[in-house]
This record gives C-alpha cells, structure tokens and sequence, in this order.
C-alpha cells in the first residue's frame, strides 16, 4: 500500500505564497498612506478648481484660480523667494555638510561627542529653533548687532527682520543652520561605507588627497549625495514654520515662501480654493526633485562594474 498526502488546504497555500505574504505585510502602511496622504492630496487638487472659502462648499470653476494666480505679482515673488531660498540653502547645507562629514571621518579626539553635538541643531523643534533665531535677529537687542557694535565694525544695529534682502538673507542662514546636520551625518554614513583599502591604493599609486577626493570619495558618494539632496530640497522647499515663526513672509512678502502664502490665502484669509491651488502649484517643483533622486540613483551601477 501507498500512503496518500492530504493536499494543504486554500489558506495554508496562501500563507505558503510569497506574493500574497508581502501583500499582507504591505496593506497597513497602503491603508495608512491611503487614508493621510492620498486622499488629503486628491482633495487638495479638487479644491484648488473651486472657489471654496471657509464655512461654505464650492463650485467648480476650472482653471479661474490658476489664471487668477499667473497675474498675481505676490505669488510670483512668494515662487521666485522660494526658488532662491531653496536653492541657495541647499547648496550652502551641501558644502558645509560635506566639509564637516570629511572632518569628522578623520581620527579625531572625542569624535563621538562631537557627532552628537552636530545633531542639536536637528533634533531642536523647528519652533523653538525659529524662536531663538527671532531673538537673534531683533532689532533693539540682536545678539549680532551688539557683538558688531562691541567690535567697532558698525555704529547702529542691523535691521536683519525689517529690511527685505536682510530678511532673505536672515531665513536662509537659519534654514541652513538648522538643515546642515542631516547632510553631514547622513554623508559621514557614506564615507564610512567606502573601503579604506582603496584610499590606500591609491595612496600607493601616489594620488594626492584631492584625486583621492576627486576619483574616489565623490563617485562612491554620488548615490548617497542623490538622496540625501533630494530630501534636502524637499525639505527646504516646503519649509513653512521656520518662515512663519520669523517673519510670517514679510516684511512686504519679501519672504513670502509658496507653502506660507498658500496658508496665509487659506486659512486666515478664508480662500481656501485659491491656498490649494498654491499649494498644488508646487507639486511640479517637487516632482522635479524626485526625478533628481531617481537618475541620481542609477550612478550606482558605476559601483557595480557597470557604465553610467
């Protein structure tokens, strides 16, 4: 006699199934982004072709908010402030970033203290951080403005919250004190994933250090330094509290970034299709950065053997 297998009924087969497995493990966080981000992002976009105020519905009025914003001089100076801002944050945060990532890679004394000191100034509430930037940047009592005068270098304190180039100039030095400790922990990680031992060949070879920086550091960092600036980006694009705290996009909306303007139309000004519309103009911007990730990422391949 032949013994017979009883066939594994249909759940045990499921359980068996990876496919199905990893859709299961996957359904919360699906359900999750489904419920807080897409439907938030699909109503947005579904306001901003209405002319919805706070306390009543909308209509449908197409493109009106989007023709009604190309001859809106504020939103294009809130668009032009928040590209300047943006980009020259970024920049500012990559350099610094990277140059103290370098340093604290090297054999330095008490190295983990001062890995952890950098992080202060990401881990501080962005409030808070704004806050203590307020009283740094006052105009009777300026910590800044004192120490200049103490120096003899000025003769009356600087208006940095009160004059509209003072004030851009002002928000950015913030951002990029508060934005340059993510870009050099998350690039310090990435240094210490390169080989050691190819920094020795190379030494061998007698490459000096800025070949070694150049042929070496640079390329195996190039995925690290896609996603990382990406987020970086990202972040400083959509930054609302740090400007809000501030200044609240003056003075004259000099510092008016898109994502303060569109709250400042919605909420407080009761337009609440025109605040979405704002809001959805960024997502191109946006968008724009993402795809910086995704052919940043391909530079892996040079990694793998492969070409770029």
């Amino acid at each position: 006699m032949t013994a017979t297998t009883k066939p594994p009924s249909a759940l045990v087969a499921l359980t068996r199934n990876n496919t199905f497995l990893g859709f299961m493990f996957l359904l919360p966080a699906a359900v999750f982004l489904l419920c807080f981000l897409t439907y938030p992002l699909g109503l947005g976009v579904w306001l901003g072709f209405t002319d919805a105020k706070i306390g009543r519905d909308g209509v449908f009025i197409g493109l009106d908010n989007y023709k009604a914003l190309a001859s809106d001089s504020v939103f294009w100076m809130a668009v032009y402030n928040t590209v300047l801002y943006t980009f020259i944050a970024s920049v500012l945060k990559f350099g610094l970033g990277l140059w103290l990532a370098l340093i604290l890679n090297e054999n330095l004394p008490f190295k983990s203290f001062f890995r952890a000191i950098i992080l202060l100034p990401w881990v501080v509430p962005t409030v808070l951080s704004a806050l203590a930037f307020w009283w740094i940047y006052d105009a009777q009592f300026s910590i800044l403005s004192w120490s200049l005068i103490k120096l003899g270098l000025i003769d009356t304190p600087i208006n940095f919250l009160g004059d509209p180039n003072n004030a851009r100039a002002s928000v950015i030095a913030a951002n990029v004190w508060r934005g340059i400790p993510f870009v050099a922990i998350s690039l310090l990680a990435g240094l210490q994933t390169i080989p050691q031992s190819l920094h020795e060949a190379a030494s061998l070879d007698g490459a000096t250090g800025w070949q070694r920086f150049r042929f070496i550091t640079l390329p195996m960092l190039t995925p690290i330094i896609a996603v990382v600036m990406t987020f970086s980006v990202l972040f400083t694009f959509t930054d609302f509290q740090l400007i809000y705290v501030l200044t609240k996009g003056g003075p004259v909306n000099a510092t008016h970034l898109m994502a303060t303007l569109s709250f400042q139309r919605g909420i407080p000004g009761g337009q609440l299709g025109e605040g979405a519309a704002i809001a959805v103009a960024m997502i191109p911007f946006l968008l724009a950065s993402i795809l910086f990730s995704f052919f940043g990422l391909q530079r892996r391949k040079w990694q793998q053997g492969g070409q770029d």
